[in-house]
């Protein structure tokens, strides 16, 4: 497990500019919030994502998510078609604060690019690359040390 100011990256996974993960998991993709970025949110109150079967292309609309101080779009990941919801996670969207790498898990794709796409990811191993990215987060959102 990688950790960056005092948030963690699980090092197996795999995380897109626009704060969602992604798990590899037998030619799928489990995707989610990353932790970061759910405690920069604060509670998120309501979750709304594309339907199975929608697909979705890279860096696009996925759904959205509200807290209580932020509103906003989640982004996808990676290029594919939406297999799976999770249907706890659209209920309590709060188990994305409380898990967001467990239980908080938003959707598996079926990705149409994957290795390309992948080379566009920070690797969680890479700590330095995780380290830079989030410090030009904090500053692109005006958050403090």
């Amino acid at each position: 497990m990688t950790s960056v100011e005092g948030h963690e990256f699980p090092e197996e996974l795999y995380f897109h500019r626009d704060h969602m993960w992604v798990k590899i998991e037998d030619g799928k993709a489990r995707i989610g919030y990353n932790d970061w970025a759910q405690s920069a949110a604060g509670k998120i109150l309501f979750l709304r994502t594309r339907r199975v079967g929608s697909k979705v292309k890279q860096g696009k609309t996925l759904g959205t998510l509200e807290s209580g101080k932020w509103v906003g779009p989640l982004k996808a990941p990676l290029s594919g078609e939406i297999l799976e919801l999770n249907g706890e996670v659209l209920k309590n969207p709060s188990l994305i604060n409380e898990d967001p790498y467990g239980r908080g898990w938003i959707a598996v794709l079926k990705p149409l690019n994957l290795e390309e796409e992948l080379k566009t990811l920070i690797k969680g191993s890479d700590e330095e690359a995780l380290k830079e990215w989030i410090a030009r987060e904090k500053k692109k959102y005006g958050i403090e040390s």
